[in-house]
């Protein structure tokens, strides 16, 4: 299998763990089984702590552990600097990075403050073009973007709000990106996830319904894992879909295909 996915000893930056049922740490969960080096970034110290913890706990050697924050240009490209320099070659990214203020997350969307609106989109959407711009230097021998969505972006879920909006330009920017990067060799794609029981998941106030939903109307009639959505992302960092760019997949058990 490591022959078909091509993987082993790749380069692979993972931005967005917060903790064990992160997305991100499925994913990075999928590319340790690969072979792949992971190369993990955090925001905060507190962040810090965690990853080395879960690192540790099931005995996993990181690459890398490079300080990030999203919403500092100056953050982004000090940590691909570093990252570049120690490696010299970045095959793949998974951006798995969002975040909205809590208040803008309850009530009415029509109640979105201009602040907390600029907030969600620079840190959910804007985030993924600021990596891409500084991954690509690095990314010499093309390579594989891939970033986080919900449905949504695309349809109406309460509770969701401004969140949904910063999904739907994070899906938008995957397409443009791709067009992009594509000269490059770069793919760039999006995995659109069922719910999955992670921290950003617990600030969502519909949360526990969109789960029963999925269960009782989903062709698959259950919820997804967060390592389901790791091996798809997987499959989409390798050489599996190596004709696979401007894509946003659904891992949610078909939910999203239901009237």
């Amino acid at each position: 299998m490591e022959d078909l996915l091509k993987l082993k000893d790749k380069n692979i930056v993972v931005m967005g763990v917060a903790n064990e049922r992160s997305l991100a740490w499925g994913v990075a969960r999928s590319l340790y089984a690969a072979g792949a080096n992971v190369i993990f970034t955090y925001r905060k110290e507190r962040s810090l702590g965690k990853i080395t913890k879960l690192i540790s706990d099931n005995n996993y050697e990181a690459k890398m552990v490079v300080e990030c924050d999203v919403n500092s240009d100056e953050s982004l490209k000090t940590a691909f600097e570093k990252i570049g320099k120690e490696v010299g070659v970045i095959h793949g990214v998974v951006h798995s990075v969002a975040f909205a203020h809590a208040e803008d997350l309850k009530g009415e969307f029509i109640n979105t403050t201009r602040d907390g609106y600029a907030f969600a989109q620079d840190t959910s959407a804007y985030s993924l073009i600021a990596a891409a711009r500084e991954a690509a230097p690095y990314m010499t021998e093309g390579g594989s973007i891939v970033t986080m969505s919900y449905l949504g972006a695309q349809r109406v879920l309460e509770g969701y709000n401004v969140m949904g909006v910063a999904k739907a330009a994070l899906e938008a920017s995957v397409r443009y990106l791709a067009l992009d990067m594509g000269k490059n060799n770069i793919r760039v794609n999006a995995v659109s996830a069922g719910a999955v029981r992670t921290l950003a998941a617990k600030g969502v106030p519909s949360f526990n319904k969109a789960l029963r939903q999925i269960e009782e109307n989903s062709p698959l009639k259950r919820n997804v894992s967060a390592e389901e959505v790791g091996d798809t992302t997987l499959a989409l960092l390798s050489n599996l879909t190596r004709g696979v760019t401007g894509e946003i997949v659904f891992v949610d058990s078909g939910y999203n295909i239901m009237g």
